[in-house]
């Protein structure tokens, strides 16, 4: 058996990892301040499948505290899961962001420094670390935004430019990472992951949007499209994501101190618009929205290049957008009682 610490293990991909291993029969310490909406209710979800296996800690990575590094020298793999997630709130509280985020990494990483059995770290990263690419050529083909020289989308090479505070505190972790693992010979992975969605996704509007988009659409309430609505990204399924981690964590003679773009790349790739498009055919109704001014730091295209990932651990995603958008409404449709707006 192996046992898996989870930082942020409530929230949306926290608890859909941790159910990956509980159900594989691990063990699995979650380590989360439930702070996060939704965040009891994933947890409440896990203890009624998993009657064993389970510890839970209420605590937060901002705070240096002996039950963190207790649960990590406990554990064989940790993920650092644990953030500040939107890149709004960063700019409106940019103190919480940097503490959440950049210092709360740095304390995860001192307690796996200080353990006895160095557990391998997975970090989840941000394709903001990219920045705003601004000088990245695009053109418009068939409605959306594409790039006008990345085939393949962006790859791990790309020139590192942190835009907003919450790039900027993602990336320090990000590099932190990569660091701690080349001078303290620890074992790190880091994963700057594109946009994650599926079942256990309390989308907000300003992260998440495929999920927010579908809980609007679900409650018949309208959204906002920041910019015109053809800006595009790659969309990644959450068991695809899973799979990954289980791909780099079984490779880890070769991934660690490496950092990968994942996402659904090139093949699975969603405008908002067409998402509105995809919702209009699975609800029977088109939702309701209206266009407001770009966000800061907003990127016309995001593509991951993910073919670092399938040559180093041989990871590629399986779930394509119109399947996986579907399997999030039937599990928005099935749980209908957590949205307190809902039709």
């Amino acid at each position: 058996m192996t046992n898996y610490l989870i930082t942020g293990g409530a929230g949306f991909i926290g608890s859909n990892v941790a159910d990956h291993y509980l159900s594989a029969g691990h063990g699995v310490t979650i380590y989360d301040n439930f702070s996060r909406s939704g965040s009891e209710v994933n947890l409440r979800w896990l203890q009624e499948r998993h009657h064993a296996g389970l510890t839970v800690i209420r605590g937060d990575v901002r705070q240096t505290d002996l039950r963190l590094s207790e649960a990590v020298e406990r554990a064989d793999v940790v993920f650092h899961l644990a953030a500040q997630v939107a890149v709004t709130l960063s700019v409106t509280d940019p103190r919480h962001d940097f503490e959440t985020n950049a210092l709360g990494t740095f304390n995860l990483l001192e307690a796996v420094r200080q353990s006895s059995r160095r557990p391998i770290v997975l970090y989840s990263s941000t394709n903001k670390v990219y920045g705003k690419m601004a000088d990245v050529p695009i053109e418009q083909r068939t409605g959306r935004y594409a790039y006008a020289d990345l085939p393949h989308g962006v790859s791990e090479v790309h020139p590192l430019d942190f835009y907003s505070p919450y790039g900027c505190s993602k990336g320090t972790g990000d590099q932190y990472v990569i660091d701690y693992g080349r001078i303290y010979g620890l074992r790190t992975v880091v994963f700057r992951q594109s946009c994650i969605y599926g079942p256990r996704q309390f989308g907000m509007e300003d992260q998440g949007w495929v999920a927010w988009f579908a809980i609007q659409a679900l409650r018949g309430l309208p959204v906002t499209i920041y910019g015109d609505g053809r800006q595009v990204r790659d969309v990644l399924y959450m068991t695809d994501l899973a799979a990954a981690y289980d791909a780099a964590i079984e490779r880890i003679d070769r991934t660690a101190g490496r950092a990968y773009n994942i996402g659904g790349g090139p093949d699975f790739t969603l405008s908002l618009l067409e998402l509105l498009d995809m919702l209009e055919r699975r609800f029977g109704r088109r939702p309701s929205y209206s266009f407001s001014d770009w966000r800061p730091g907003d990127q016309l295209v995001y593509v991951s290049d993910i073919r670092r990932a399938e040559a180093e651990f041989g990871w590629r995603p399986r779930v394509n957008p119109e399947t996986g958008v579907g399997q999030l409404i039937d599990w928005l449709k099935a749980n209908r009682q957590l949205f307190t707006a809902a039709a």
